[in-house]
């Protein structure tokens, strides 16, 4: 078919926003392409502090839907849905005329932790989990009272609150709307009554009203306006029918929709998500539960998330000290040192405090280092060991939680391109990693086809996913073992030294 009816899917990451074309016959990306061509700039106004310009997020979307358009050698009227997937915990809020009052405070800025322990403390640990499953933490509620507290004048003007893909939704739209998913990634859903969290709400004096109304995650929740036509060059008309944030969107783009599926990523922070039918918490809320992309009435489903912020971020910090050699290149050095790095560690804990960590920050480091013996190679190679090994860390808390993984489903992207890495972490944890054609943009495209009704189940959307590559334990998991009890020895001393964000 020469002019095939397509989906749209567009990732808001905090490194580049991506847009994806699917021919919705055959599930397949035609086109795709992300803007800037270099890392997006994320503001750190304070340390700890992490804030980028909805403003940005359109530019590159915009940039990002023409060159995928262009690519797929289609009119854009062939575009049947859109569906969008965006970086979670973010926080949108607008004024009366629905203009952004300030930058979004992003998922990887600290400045809430405490208002969020405070609340933990006050509301109680035993409430908090049961309701919300959750510790309050550094997430949007958080973000949002610390906006109250310290920037009152910005708040007054505050008459709705978002997550960044409900900010790309409105702008495309001009209606205001989130999901239940969305609310519980903001802890602003209480699992228990099965509503708002409006205890969490109450106690910060966030009045309920600031919470956009809910529409379900695969739904018509919107049409492009005529003015959002014009300026992304996309029909009038078309439907915005999915939205999910990006890592229950990278779980369902990898078919992970059952009780005990598994799917990882490792873009600029590294996820484990696994999926559960039943409520379920850590007491020290060091992962977190949100409610997954196909949870109904009928059949529950959630979705445990461990967040680890220094992965990904970590390799690309040590790439631009390098002189920004392509990461292919980089791949080839660090697999040309044995196993260990010869003893050189590497911390990734550099992007914040870290959840796994109990919202401690004991930063990134290198240790061991031996300047006869050490060298370049070496030091590539112990960074993406150390974050393999924070991934480990963190299997272990899940696994405290009778999450045991025979099989973790990941695209075939970012650090899983690495032999280094994507070894190690099998070595690691004993488990066969299953690399597959997909990614976040193409899965929120496909995601729009079930919204929308082109796809009767998400079975029928995911005929053309393929495992492209299995990696199984190895024979060096003695050696990668001992390095990570070194590893993990030299983090908890970092950890008796850290501060508390």
């Amino acid at each position: 078919m020469k002019n095939p009816a397509c989906l749209l899917g567009i990732d808001i990451g905090s490194s580049s926003v991506k847009a994806a074309i699917v021919d919705a016959g055959t599930g397949a990306c035609i086109g795709s392409a992300f803007s800037p061509e270099t890392e997006m700039n994320i503001s750190a106004p304070k340390p700890g502090w992490a804030e980028q310009n909805p403003s940005d997020w359109e530019f590159h979307a915009k940039e990002a839907i023409g060159i995928a358009i262009q690519k797929a050698g289609i009119p854009a009227s062939n575009i049947m849905s859109i569906g969008i997937t965006y970086q979670m915990h973010g926080l949108v809020i607008l004024d009366k005329n629905g203009s952004v009052l300030r930058p979004c405070i992003i998922w990887c800025d600290s400045r809430a932790v405490e208002t969020g322990n405070r609340a933990f403390g006050s509301l109680g640990r035993d409430f908090c989990l049961e309701h919300y499953l959750n510790s309050p933490g550094n997430f949007t509620a958080s973000k949002l009272k610390w906006v109250m507290d310290h920037e009152p004048g910005i708040f007054e003007k505050t008459v709705t609150f978002m997550l960044p893909g409900d900010w790309l939704a409105y702008r495309l739209t001009g209606e205001k709307h989130t999901t239940r998913s969305g609310l519980s990634e903001g802890i602003l859903w209480d699992f228990k009554k099965k509503e708002k969290a409006s205890d969490l709400l109450r106690y910060y004096g966030i009045p309920s009203g600031l919470t956009p109304p809910l529409c379900e995650t695969f739904s018509i929740q919107g049409r492009v306006s005529r003015e959002a036509s014009e300026a992304f060059g996309l029909p009038e008309g078309t439907p915005v029918s999915y939205r999910s944030g990006d890592q229950p969107n990278n779980a369902f783009s990898l078919k992970a929709l059952n009780p005990g599926d598994i799917a990882a990523t490792a873009g600029t922070s590294g996820v484990v998500y696994c999926v559960t039918g039943k409520p379920a918490f850590d007491k020290q809320s060091r992962v977190n539960t949100f409610v997954h992309v196909n949870d109904t009435p009928e059949a529950a489903r959630n979705g445990i998330l461990l967040c680890i912020n220094g992965t990904g971020i970590s390799n690309s910090w040590m790439r631009r000290m390098a002189g920004s050699l392509a990461y292919d290149e980089i791949n080839a050095k660090a697999s040309a040192v044995a196993a260990g790095s010869e003893g050189l560690l590497f911390i990734p804990f550099g992007n914040g405090a870290e959840r796994m960590l109990n919202n401690l920050n004991p930063g990134a480091s290198f240790e061991n280092i031996d300047f006869t013996r050490h060298t370049q190679n070496h030091m590539f190679r112990a960074v993406q060991e150390g974050i393999a090994f924070s991934f480990r860390y963190g299997l272990d808390i899940m696994n405290s939680m009778d999450i045991i993984p025979s099989v973790i489903r990941a695209g075939h992207a970012n650090l899983f391109l690495s032999p280094v890495f994507t070894q190690t972490l099998a070595d690691l944890v004993s488990v066969t990693i299953e690399l597959y054609n997909t990614d976040g943009a193409t899965g929120a495209a496909l995601g729009s086809g079930v919204g929308s009704g082109i796809f009767q189940s998400a079975s029928e959307a995911f005929g053309n996913l393929k495992c492209l590559k299995r990696i199984s334990p190895g024979t060096e998991q003695e050696r990668i073992s001992t390095a990570y009890r070194r590893w993990e020895k030299a983090l908890n001393t970092k950890i008796l030294n850290s501060d508390r964000v």
